[in-house]
């Protein structure tokens, strides 16, 4: 962690613009200064860059309540209160082994829906060409698809790990734009390897799941964390890997702020747990998604997103060296 007194022994502000160094998390009061995720620098500029953070503002895929265009903003905002050093129970500061910037925001014409699907597989792209991975805040969940077809032209079909209440597998053979059916497309496409993928927390009825293994909602809570862990760890293998986290993967009482919340899910613990323990899976990439802020309470839904990005990004760094 740097603390970066200024003369006056102040943390100094807005770090997100005037830190000159990408690595390490930076001390400033949570309740002040520019926002950016964790704190870090917001720039366009990739080189030598490990991981882009950005936000995708698009919710017209929703089928019940929208608002999740503005998930990335809260998201940001509850980021805040984690970037004054390692996460607990995590020991280490992941900024100092990563190189992570904070890449703003896919530019997306909601006048032109249609279009939408290809802007944010070519802001993806720009990403990947320069040799980063990014971690993208959602937006409805109908975002994984076109990115996960940017991923998919570099590694080939992926495992796909995936936390939610639905299966988003629903079939459907239009080109609707549907934040229920993109991973039965991801599967027609070749994009996902259902074989070595994996779905976390679900509790809706679907009778054909496409060959992906389900860890529903009701096996967490009767096996607990460690052997989901340890069937998720199995299932992936040594296969290149995705991750997607639908928040309302978690029971309402830990994130109310969502657009389809069911009954009966994960608790926070649970979620932070699984996740913790897949650093010895592959992965790529991975995005939080379906955080809407109008139905939130104090904030808890946009806090849990943040925290299990950060988890992530402590998870990906653990058995990797200080870089300064």
């Amino acid at each position: 962690m740097t603390k970066s007194f200024d003369g006056n022994n102040n943390w100094g502000t807005d770090h997100a613009i005037t830190r000159d160094s990408v690595y390490g998390l930076r001390i400033e009061n949570t309740h002040s200064g520019i926002l950016s995720f964790l704190r870090t620098k917001y720039s366009k500029d990739l080189n030598d860059i490990d991981v882009a953070v950005t936000g995708i503002p698009y919710d017209l895929a929703v089928t019940n309540r929208p608002g999740t265009r503005f998930g990335p903003r809260v998201v940001r905002e509850a980021s805040a209160q984690l970037a004054w050093g390692p996460l607990f129970p995590w020991e280490h500061d992941p900024l100092k082994r990563l190189a992570v910037v904070d890449y703003g925001d896919c530019d997306i014409d909601q006048g032109n829906p249609h279009e939408i699907p290809k802007q944010i597989e070519d802001h993806i792209d720009g990403i990947l060409e320069k040799g980063a991975s990014s971690i993208s805040i959602g937006g409805d969940h109908f975002i994984t698809l076109p990115i996960m077809r940017a991923y998919a032209k570099r590694h080939g079909p992926l495992a796909m790990v995936h936390f939610d209440a639905h299966s988003d597998t629903w079939s459907e053979e239009t080109n609707r734009i549907d934040h229920g059916t993109m991973f039965y497309h991801g599967v027609k496409e070749g994009i996902i390897d259902p074989e070595h993928s994996v779905q976390i927390g679900i509790r809706t009825h679907n009778s054909d799941p496409l060959g992906i293994k389900w860890l529903d909602a009701n096996w967490v809570h009767e096996n607990g964390p460690g052997k989901a862990i340890a069937e998720a760890n199995k299932i992936v293998g040594d296969h290149p890997a995705y991750l997607t986290f639908d928040i309302d993967c978690l029971d309402p009482a830990f994130a109310p702020g969502t657009g389809t919340p069911v009954v009966g899910g994960l608790t926070t613990y649970q979620a932070r747990t699984i996740l913790g323990g897949l650093g010895g899976i592959d992965f790529k990439g991975m995005d939080m998604v379906e955080v809407a802020p109008q139905y939130d309470v104090g904030d808890v839904t946009a806090l849990a997103g943040a925290t299990l990005i950060m988890d992530y990004l402590q998870m990906r760094t653990k058995n990797l060296p200080d870089k300064v």
